[in-house]
């Protein structure tokens, strides 16, 4: 951030009219085909004459495939996602996920900021996990520093204590430089991720952080010496591989060290040691059952104080309800012609299923465009609503980050119920669209949205395409607080 003064905690922004936003504009693709140039030292050969073209006489609706051939098609397809439901079971999909991050290339930051196909989106989205650490990460009595007349800033009254912050997945560590910016200063980071090759890449990037001898960019203050302001020094962290959804974190012996309240069930956590805990684009993991959804909220319960935060951000299920419905609607028998049925004679239903060719595969429901994609593998609830709420697995694709990995609908409503159970009360919960409408001209974080690339200085045009906000806007961010 600029160097401005900075007033305490700003009150959430107001509800936002999501009707005013234009919907994202979708592009088409440009063409994968086109002719290579031609060899001039290749020898070329004289065409043979092509035959003339037969002339095929297109089968009628009934023609095309009869009702044995089409459940036969449908028996193959169920076959299939049943041979592939089986080996992501027999491998777990807690592995799946583990090692599909594993295998992810670490290409560097200068490569994400140039060549990236979504350089956009990953600013954009960088942006927000900023947004979301600077608004929610301090605790209720922090005081912001202020400025002298040399652009030096000191805290006013006794000296803040460190924040503790425990990242539960916190991936490669590319959180660790918005935590280093956050505006009370970061006194413990605790990282735990269930890819044990990305805690190794996160290790490194702390290292190289301690070795620069200064932490991240950006965040409120701007770059260190650059807008006149010492860098703070650089936070001690511990990074663990650990699956934090399907066990306990009580045994990590930091963890243990700040204070784990491990008391039991729902609504009798008297609170750990934490003040935050960040889940950042993770917890929809857990909602593959409801055990692993309740482990996961009794680990950030038992590790937060009483006030303490937890922050993240996950797909959003209204989102994904609505673009379900209106699939189902699609597929739904229309009836045909316009006119009501007469003397009695009913009206002749066409089911899509009727209009899929021979050897078509069923169509699932699925929407996205050309960086990102969502799919479900099987049915979906006509209205949108999930029976049950937990293990509703769709497939995820995002283009150099995600290769069509399994993720869950986090039904908001159930989320928030079962969070309240631990003792979580929600204070927070918005669209990343929303965010950046609400947050685009703070005086804080507007800066700081063009220093990460989002939009050009001066409050310029943005530099995300329509196709990159569109993949962004799956997506919400919050905040519970340990009450």
């Amino acid at each position: 951030m600029a160097g401005e003064d900075i007033s305490p905690i700003e009150e959430q922004p107001q509800p936002f009219n999501a009707t005013k936003l234009e919907p994202a504009k979708k592009r088409r693709g440009d063409s994968k085909g086109g002719a290579s140039p031609s060899n001039p030292y290749k020898r070329q050969r004289t065409p043979s004459p092509q035959p003339e073209a037969r002339k095929q006489k297109r089968p009628g609706k009934r023609a095309r495939i009869t009702d044995a051939e089409q459940e036969l098609i449908r028996q193959k397809q169920l076959e299939r996602e049943k041979e592939q439901e089986a080996a992501i079971t027999k491998q777990g999909i807690h592995d799946a996920v583990k090692q599909h991050y594993n295998m992810v290339p670490e290409r560097g930051r200068e490569w994400r900021k140039t060549d990236s196909r979504i350089k956009g989106l990953r600013s954009f989205n960088n942006w927000i996990k900023s947004t979301i650490i600077q608004k929610f990460s301090p605790d209720e009595d922090f005081t912001p520093p202020v400025r002298d007349r040399e652009g030096y800033q000191f805290a006013e009254g006794p000296t803040p204590k460190g924040l503790l912050v425990l990242d539960l997945g916190c991936g490669k560590g590319g959180d660790l430089g918005k935590w280093q910016q956050a505006p009370q200063k970061v006194a413990l980071y605790v990282g735990l991720d269930p890819a044990d090759v990305s805690i190794d890449q996160a290790k490194d990037r702390y290292r190289q952080m301690k070795d620069r001898g200064r932490g991240g960019r950006g965040g409120r203050g701007g770059r260190g010496y650059q807008n006149n302001r010492p860098q703070p020094d650089l936070f001690h962290a511990e990074l663990y591989p650990k699956d934090c959804f399907g066990e306990s974190i009580a045994d990590i012996p930091i963890v243990q060290e700040v204070g784990f309240s491990g008391s039991g069930g729902p609504a009798r956590f008297d609170g750990g040691g934490f003040d935050v805990v960040s889940m950042m684009f993770c917890l929809h993991y857990a909602f593959e059952s409801e055990a692993k959804a309740r482990q996961m909220l009794k680990n950030v319960s038992g590790a937060l104080k009483k006030g303490g935060r937890l922050i993240g951000c996950i797909p959003n299920s209204a989102v994904i309800s609505e673009k379900v419905r209106q699939f189902n609607a699609r597929m739904a028998p229309k009836p045909e012609g316009d006119k009501p049925a007469e003397d009695g004679e009913a009206i002749v239903q066409v089911n899509p299923e009727d209009e899929r060719e021979e050897g078509e595969a069923e169509e699932t429901c699925e929407w996205g465009n050309n960086i990102y994609q969502v799919r479900f593998p099987g049915s979906t609830p006509a209205d949108g609503i999930f029976r049950p709420p937990f293990g509703q697995k769709y497939n995820y694709f995002l283009h150099e980050a995600v290769e069509e990995v399994p993720e869950y609908v986090v039904p908001w409503g159930i989320f928030r119920q079962l969070a309240e159970d631990y003792n979580l009360e929600m204070q927070y919960h918005k669209g990343f669209d929303e965010i950046w409408e609400a947050e685009k001209d703070d005086p804080q974080l507007g800066p700081l949205s063009e220093r990460m690339g989002v939009r050009e200085r001066g409050r310029g045009p943005l530099l995300v395409s329509d196709e990159e906000m569109e993949a962004a806007s799956f997506y919400v961010a919050f905040c519970f607080y340990k009450v």
